[in-house]
């Protein structure tokens, strides 16, 4: 019969074997995962955590720990602590045992656990930990039973039962009788002298006094035990000897009724035996999930979106390195023209972290775990993750270790196919270079043409090569700093990475002859490899920068064009709203007129009447206020083109002596200056000079006389968030509805003050809000760019918004 290793049993329905899991350290993932658990069955769950490798079970897995995070979000204190591990006392009181009192004593805490944690999930909506509340089984009754008749001591107290009160009342009485016997007989003077100790002490369960060995006979009792020297007796005097026994029938009639009580509670235990485990198992579900997601906090991980052509982390850190994690951008699949990354570089320089920290944060993802990268991040569900990775490097590389290794890569070769990955580490080493970069460059090829997405390590030029010239490889590289001799870690896709062995021999003062000698031992066929890479590096180098700079330029003239559209549509509104106006008061003046001049008109033929048809002496004045009303009728015509006339040329940029107007602040001035360098405009208003960015500044006709009541208002306004604004909001802590309604007030207030930029401080936690402030900054028309923070303005905790 085959025994299975507990390893074996481990990595069982697993995505990666065993010594993949040991390659990439997963275990140590586990461990710290089982560490933020609350007790030993949650505890057992997180150690048996493996990866899996169906996609419906990793977002089953996944969607129990958005929803643990969710609570923990909405109730942060929430957890089962002070839940035990009953397993043990639930199977003996199955099995008809009888429970002691420290076993009940932890029943009764872990239903006062899951009362408490079905009290947190009782609005809860979601379905998992929905599940999880009907199956949390508190058992109000027990639980009170038990608080009831078991103290914090594990004492039986005598409010278990009123047999139990009573006998325990008739013992103490037995008790205070003898000792007062006892105590009185201390005092008596017939005993000065033959006392070795005036104390009541109990020997054998019986009170008794000592008396010394020579006055035995002088009193009459029961000797139950002497001292070690044999100099003192310990004595019951016969006068007592009833009221011991009375003492002693007592407590064993409290014996007996503390079994009955512990009998009667172990068989209430052994009724609800099943609910109680099905309770105990819910909880160490939940328990497990609120730890995955405690874990993903504390490492600032995301959840990443399945995605089955394509591996995509970005600013990914390898969760064993703590804060001395470099990120490192990892991009992988056919989404990206190539499904084999060739990374190489110096030795110590991160390649190896590199492939660690792709092959683990798979794995992790896999697990049901957040992964420690930012946003956007990308995973497909492999069926199968194959790590070959040695930690071990040594100049002496043998056989042995080239075989061992090739062992692992026979079996790869076999197990690839679609939905794989497979990380080589020095892929093809520990051989003759020229044999083993052959090799390499095959099991690439092979590994590709079966499916599977290859991520290798290694320093054969002829492997840089070949990830050139083949259409679904490409190169990497880590970056090292030649003048202090100390790796980056920062991963480049796709250019290739040196060696940098002479640079690093020169740094440490090999002489220049030696390093000559070098130089000239290199084959011509590997120098002329190395600088064509090298070409081609630099020539992919200068293509991303001219595609950067195009991009920056379209993205510039974009910007240019809807500037100049706003602007046009600004001056036409204003242009309307003044014509408007116009026609409206010359409207109003024309019919003023007419209706004076109808008034006099009745007026007149009012007169006439009762003059006799004589011209009246008002004739004059209707025909005055005739020719007033047919003039105003006139202007109001010609009222539109003159304001229209007004209006500056769209399109028309500031230039010095030229009028302007900030459109975010409200302020006009003339133009005193314009700053091509740093793209601002210098505006002089009264008594003050603004200087603001140019593509905030509209030409606007020169103003006719003084300021306005609306400039004024506008003037003061800016002052006062001038007097209450700082460059710096810490929303830290908030929640979401409330650091956005904050965010947008500050963010008016910034502008009315004309601050250039703001840090809004989020904090990491688990980067709802982070995302939540920059989704708000990218959809504001006044935030030109939003960048991550600066060390010293918070990291990955921060937000710059350039307004």
């Amino acid at each position: 019969m085959t025994h299975t290793s507990p390893v074996a049993d481990l990595v069982a329905g697993s995505s990666a074997d065993a010594s993949t899991l040991r390659a990439l350290e997963f275990d140590a993932i586990v461990e710290q995962l089982a560490g933020r658990t609350s007790f030993d069955p949650s505890r057992e769950l997180a150690l048996a955590t493996v990866p899996v490798a169906d996609a419906a079970h990793v977002g089953l897995l996944q969607d129990q720990t958005d929803e643990a995070d969710q609570l923990l979000a909405d109730q942060a204190q929430t957890s089962i602590g002070g839940a035990r591990d009953i397993r043990a006392a639930l199977e003996r009181a199955g099995r008809g045992g009888r429970l002691t009192p420290a076993e009940l004593l932890e029943v009764g805490e872990t239903l006062d656990a899951t009362d408490r944690f079905a009290t947190r999930l009782k609005a809860w909506r979601g379905p998992h930990l929905s599940e999880v509340r009907e199956l949390l089984d508190p058992a109000p009754e027990l639980a009170a039973r038990i608080v009831r008749s078991v103290g914090e001591g594990g004492e039986i107290l005598d409010s278990a039962s009123a047999d139990l009160a009573a006998i325990r009342k008739r013992l103490r009485t037995a008790q205070e009788r003898v000792r007062e016997r006892l105590n009185a007989m201390l005092r008596s003077s017939a005993m000065a002298g033959i006392i070795g100790e005036a104390i009541v002490t109990l020997r054998a369960g019986r009170y008794v006094i000592p008396i010394r060995a020579e006055a035995k006979g002088r009193v009459k009792g029961i000797v139950h035990d002497q001292s070690a020297s044999g100099a003192t007796l310990f004595i019951e005097p016969l006068t007592v000897v009833e009221l011991n026994n009375k003492w002693t029938e007592a407590s064993l009639a409290a014996a007996r009724e503390e079994e009955r009580i512990l009998d009667e509670l172990s068989r209430i235990v052994e009724g609800r035996a099943a609910p109680l485990r099905d309770s105990l198992s819910a909880l160490a579900r939940a328990d497990l999930w609120l730890a995955r997601a405690r874990l993903g906090t504390e490492m600032d991980g995301v959840r990443p979106t399945l995605a089955e052509d394509a591996a995509e982390l970005l600013s990914a850190r390898h969760p064993l390195l703590g804060d001395s994690a470099v990120p490192i951008d990892v991009r992988l699949g056919d989404r990206f023209g190539y499904r084999a990354l060739v990374v190489t570089g110096p030795n110590t320089g991160g390649k190896t972290v590199s492939l660690k920290t792709l092959g683990l944060l798979s794995l992790m993802h896999q697990a049901g775990l957040r992964v420690p990268a930012a946003d956007g991040a990308r995973l497909p569900v492999f069926r199968r993750v194959m790590a070959d990775i040695g930690d071990e490097q040594s100049i002496a590389q043998s056989l042995s270790t080239f075989s061992s290794h090739l062992r692992n890569v026979v079996r790869f070769v076999a197990d690839a196919g679609p939905a794989t990955l497979v990380l080589l580490d020095e892929v093809g080493a520990g051989t003759d270079p020229a044999e083993g970069s052959a090799l390499a460059m095959a099991i690439v090829s092979r590994l590709l043409d079966a499916g599977a997405m290859v991520a290798a390590t290694t320093h054969y030029a002829e492997l840089k090569a070949f990830a050139t010239e083949h259409p679904g490889v490409t190169n990497a590289a880590v970056e090292f700093d030649v003048s202090t001799l100390r790796p980056t870690y920062r991963l480049t896709i796709g250019l290739p990475g040196k060696s940098q062995a002479f640079a690093i021999a020169d740094r440490l003062g090999l002489p220049e002859p030696i390093l000559a000698d070098a130089r000239e031992r290199i084959s011509a066929e590997h120098a002329s490899m190395e600088e064509t890479l090298a070409a081609i590096a630099a020539a992919e180098r200068a293509q991303a920068a001219a595609l950067e700079a195009a991009s920056a330029d379209r993205a510039s003239a974009a910007d240019e064009r809807e500037l100049a559209r706003s602007g046009v549509a600004q001056a036409r509104r204003e242009a309307a709203k003044l014509l408007a106006d116009a026609r409206r008061s010359a409207d109003e003046l024309v019919a003023r007129a007419e209706r004076d001049v109808a008034d006099l008109r009745r007026e007149v033929a009012r007169q006439r009447n009762l003059a006799g048809g004589r011209r009246g002496p008002s004739a004059p004045a209707v025909e005055d206020l005739g020719r007033r009303a047919a003039r105003a009728r006139s202007e109001t015509a010609v009222a539109g083109p003159e304001i229209v006339e007004d209006v500056p040329e769209p399109g028309l940029q500031p230039r010095a002596g030229l009028f302007g107007r900030s459109r975010t602040l409200g302020s006009t001035g003339r133009i005193v200056e314009i700053s091509g360098r740093t793209g601002r405009v210098t505006l002089e208003t009264e008594g003050a000079r603004l200087v603001v960015p140019a593509d905030d500044v509209e030409v606007v006709p020169e103003p006719i006389s003084g300021p306005t009541p609306r400039d004024v208002e506008a003037e003061e306004l800016r002052r006062r968030a001038a007097q209450r604004v700082t460059p710096r909001l810490d929303l830290h802590g908030e929640r979401v509805e409330a650091a956005l309604e904050r965010l947008n007030a500050h963010l008016d207030d910034a502008l009315l003050a004309g601050l250039d930029e703001v840090v809004i401080v989020h904090g990491i936690g688990t980067g709802a809000l982070r995302r939540a402030v920059r989704e708000a900054l990218a959809e504001h028309p006044r935030v030109r760019a939003i960048r991550g923070g600066r060390k010293d303005e918070g990291g990955d905790g921060a937000t710059v918004a350039e307004l």
